[in-house]
């Protein structure tokens, strides 16, 4: 299935999760969206729109009483775990190195 709103190709989408509920009538549909600020909320609003034409695709090819309902959410995860990653290299490039104190062993006989 593809979707053929421009707007969809603004920014490379990845589909990273997907929630149905315990009656498959609601289906979440978490995305990951690589771009800029604009091209990602451009991206969210094609997938906004093209939800009713994924229902459809939905319905056509599997088998079930009702279509789920569909929508799409932004799934930030990976760029907070990016961030993250980034965050703890800083503090330890900013610790000084570690300081080792010669110990020594005496024995008292």
């Amino acid at each position: 299935m593809e979707i053929k709103d421009d707007r969809v190709g603004a920014g490379m989408v990845s589909v990273t999760d997907v929630d149905l509920s315990h009656d498959l009538q609601h289906a979440r549909i978490f995305v990951s969206i690589y771009g800029n600020k604009d091209a990602k909320a451009e991206t969210m609003a094609g997938l906004k729109a093209a939800a009713g034409f994924v229902r459809r695709e939905l319905g056509q090819r599997i088998r079930l009483r009702r279509t789920p309902e569909v929508v799409f959410l932004e799934d930030s995860s990976l760029e907070r775990g990016d961030r993250m990653l980034h965050l703890l290299d800083h503090i330890k490039s900013d610790r000084p190195q570690k300081m080792t104190i010669p110990i020594s062993v005496t024995s008292d006989q």
